[in-house]
């Protein structure tokens, strides 16, 4: 009874007193509480999003992989069946020719071919077949056949990769050269009715390869283009005896690079090396009795090309009205030995002689096309070439030494009615042989039937 009085009076006393005010200990030991259990909740909380994002990374790359397995997996994709029907076209080119006949070579310059003799009078000159289509989704090929009279050339034939990727193509067989600017256009494409002096000079007519073909293609904004070839060499500036071996016995380096200015203005520039080992490279020139002696070179020929392509077309448009400017230049040196074959018999100066042959030589061309209304174009060209040095050896005593740089104006006008048929009629001063200048007319026609692919730029 007595406790039951004491703890009643206990708490009336303690219900009567006011509350106790906290100590800043104990403050304190709750702030580090709080602090404590904050932490511990935001790490878990840290934790649990590294591991969702974690759990996304792993799924996105699942999901690559998957896509990855999927495109390896699958089949090449779907070809249309008319991709199997080749593009077939025949391109006709005749003309009729008034000049000088005879042989008339470049003075001054080794022959390209054995015979420098040009037609005159009536000819079919050059006639083309080209039938192209693409193989598969990985290739491409084409040939492309001359007809003259009652031979049949290849002169084309070749595979061109399409799937390399990274800017890469690989072209195999027998192909024009990428070098120079003019070497990749076929004769119909030509802007003249003949070629210039300096592809005269250099390949008779243009660079083939029988060989590989690497280009790559920069991903800029700027064109840029870096191209390789190896080849058999057996094509002027070598010979069939150069390119008896294995391995390559010509190659070749160019690299282009090109642009536009505003919308009417675009331009390209080139600069190529070729480098080929001839070996008894045959051709003929006139000696100190006026006769054709027979040679025989062996040794190295290489050669620099310097292009610049500039075109101009009002508002983009070049159907109404449009220009183009071009012009190469080259630099060739030969080193090796001549044989002048013994025709001393038939009246010729040579003895049947080995000895040194070297040379430098130089040259080019520019021209300007201008298309002053729609179907009409009208052009002028300029070639000159520089002699440079030529030295004989002792075989220099059979013939006469030269001193004379070749030259030809051209000034020609043409009219196609469609894009499919052109006719064209050309006027040339030509000085390309010593003491004999020639003026020349040519009218020439150009008909396309079928379907042709388009040309370069």
């Amino acid at each position: 009874m007595f406790h039951r009085l004491l703890l009643a009076a206990g708490l009336a006393v303690a219900l009567a007193s006011p509350a106790r005010a906290a100590s800043p200990d104990e403050i304190a030991a709750l702030r580090a509480e709080f602090e404590s259990k904050f932490q511990s909740l935001q790490a878990d909380y840290e934790a649990r999003l590294k591991a969702l994002e974690s759990r996304v990374q792993t799924a996105e790359i699942k999901a690559d992989n998957a896509q990855q397995d999927a495109a390896a997996n699958a089949g090449p994709p779907p070809v249309s069946s008319s991709a199997f029907n080749p593009d077939i076209s025949l391109i006709l080119q005749g003309a009729y020719i008034d000049r000088a006949g005879g042989e008339r070579p470049i003075s001054g310059f080794l022959p390209a071919d054995e015979h420098a003799h040009g037609e005159r009078g009536f000819t079919l000159d050059h006639t083309e077949v080209v039938i192209s289509a693409n193989v598969d989704p990985y290739s491409r090929a084409l040939v492309n056949l001359a007809l003259a009279d009652d031979e049949v050339e290849v002169e084309e034939a070749w595979f061109q990769t399409l799937r390399l990727g990274h800017g890469l193509t690989v072209k195999g067989g027998r192909f024009r050269s990428g070098i120079g600017y003019q070497n990749e256009r076929h004769p119909h494409a030509w802007d003249f009715a003949d070629n210039s002096l300096m592809y005269s000079a250099l390949f008779g007519e243009a660079l083939k390869q029988d060989g590989l073909q690497l280009r790559w293609l920069a991903p800029t904004e700027l064109f840029l283009e870096l191209g390789a070839e190896v080849a058999k060499g057996q094509f002027f500036p070598g010979s069939d005896g150069g390119a008896d071996k294995n391995g390559a016995g010509a190659w070749a380096a160019f690299a282009h690079v090109g642009g536009d200015v505003g919308v009417a203005h675009s331009w390209r520039a080139g600069l190529s090396y070729l480098r080929a080992s001839p070996r008894e490279r045959e051709g003929f020139l006139d000696d100190i009795n006026d006769f054709e002696a027979l040679t025989a070179f062996s040794g190295r020929s290489s050669a620099w090309l310097a292009d610049f392509v500039w075109k101009w077309a009002p508002d983009g448009n070049p159907r109404q009205r449009n220009f183009i400017f071009a012009a190469e230049y080259f630099d060739r040196d030969e080193d090796g030995d001549l044989l002048c074959r013994d025709d001393s018999a038939a009246g010729g100066a040579c003895l049947g002689l080995t000895d040194r042959y070297a040379s430098a030589q130089s040259g080019g061309y520019a021209q300007a096309i201008y298309q002053f209304m729609p179907r009409w174009r009208t052009g002028l060209r300029y070639d000159r070439l520089d002699g440079g040095s030529v030295d004989f050896g002792t075989n220099g005593a059979f013939f006469e030494a030269v001193d004379f740089d070749p030259s030809r104006w051209s000034l020609m006008t043409d009219y196609s009615p469609s894009e499919f048929s052109r006719f064209r009629l050309q006027f040339a001063r030509d000085k390309s042989f010593e003491g004999d200048p020639d003026n020349q007319v040519i009218l020439q026609y150009i008909l396309s039937i079928g379907a042709h692919g388009a040309h370069k730029f």
